[in-house]
């Protein structure tokens, strides 16, 4: 049985490779990729009878290759459009209802996609509750808000 994977050690990196496909639908951050793209030329190098010592050196050289230089491609190409902005970030920008009346230059409250946070004017002035608002800053858990007109 060993003689049978020694004969056929393509087979563990096509496995490998095909694995690490699967988990990198899992990710999307093109990491995992890199290892399967470093199984193939390992792949090859076992159809000639490479040594298994030299297909591993072979299959990380190629692998750290990849995370270095086609990584850093893939990244920039394929999430050009793809912002991912943090929770407070997102945030930003968004619109909600007001659900405390905000008095002047004091703290009320406003509902942004079914969160309730304590919020501020943007100009100071009295925000009657039931007005649409965008918010235009965050400081902790004190959004700054505008009315939309």
């Amino acid at each position: 049985m060993i003689e049978y994977f020694q004969s056929n050690l393509w087979q563990l990196w096509a496995l490998v490779s095909l694995l690490c496909l699967i988990l990198e639908l899992t990710s999307g951050d093109f990491f995992i990729m890199c290892f399967s793209l470093g199984a193939i030329p390992a792949l090859i190098a076992s159809l000639f009878d490479t040594s298994f010592t030299a297909q591993i050196i072979i299959f990380a050289v190629c692998s750290a290759l990849c995370i270095f230089f086609v990584r850093p491609i893939a990244l920039k190409y394929l999430h050009k459009h793809d912002e991912r902005l943090s929770n407070a970030e997102a945030l930003i920008g968004r619109e909600g209802r007001v659900t405390q009346t905000i008095e002047a230059g004091d703290y009320g409250r406003v509902a942004v996609d079914g969160d309730d946070w304590k919020a501020r004017s943007a100009t100071g002035e009295r925000i009657a509750k039931e007005t649409r608002v965008r918010i235009v800053k965050l400081d902790s858990i004190i959004v700054t808000v505008e009315p939309l007109d």
